[in-house]
């Protein structure tokens, strides 16, 4: 996954971190507001890429699992040919259905384990990336936060035409 996100937010933190201060504000400095403005939404265009990652392995799950299914009709397919020719004689014919049990139920339990093992992976990538977008998001607020503060410590107000963004975080 070539995800930008991280690259970005680090663009912002360095841009913030790297500021010129402010004259007796040891915590305030002077950033260009359309430069992390636009680090900003680029940050927000990169998260459908992550979500079309996670889509992405979500259908490789479903192809992995119809391959597990359609190698165990397969596997079955084999077995009653196999038990079709070797009918002629009793003794081959009780030999030839318990081998075909017991592939069938090999096939059956390969199934469950790859199914298991594919549903343990995209559990975990979805974990990963959930944790990635988790912090990714807790970042931008706090670089939004430090944002506004500066932004209200230079003497500048930040108008928002989004409802949400009326409610200030810090109080």
């Amino acid at each position: 996954m070539s995800s930008r996100i991280p690259e970005l937010l680090e663009m912002l933190h360095s841009m913030i971190s790297e500021a010129w201060g402010l004259p007796l504000g040891a915590e305030k400095c002077v950033i260009e507001r359309d430069k992390a403005l636009d680090l900003l939404d680029e940050i927000r265009a990169a998260f459908p890429t992550e979500i079309a990652e996670a889509k992405r392995l979500l259908d490789a799950r479903a192809d992995f699992i119809n391959n597990a299914k359609r190698e165990a009709e397969a596997i079955r397919r084999t077995a009653e040919e196999r038990a079709r020719q070797l009918i002629d004689e009793q003794e081959i014919t009780r030999i030839s259905k318990a081998k075909s049990h017991e592939m069938l139920s090999h096939a059956e339990s390969s199934t469950t384990e790859l199914r298991r093992v594919a549903n343990e992976y995209i559990d975990e990538a979805m974990q990963r990336t959930e944790e990635t977008l988790a912090s990714a998001l807790t970042e931008i607020r706090e670089s939004r936060s430090k944002f506004r503060q500066a932004a209200r410590a230079a003497g500048t107000a930040i108008q928002t035409p989004r409802a949400q963004d009326e409610v200030d975080p810090d109080g």
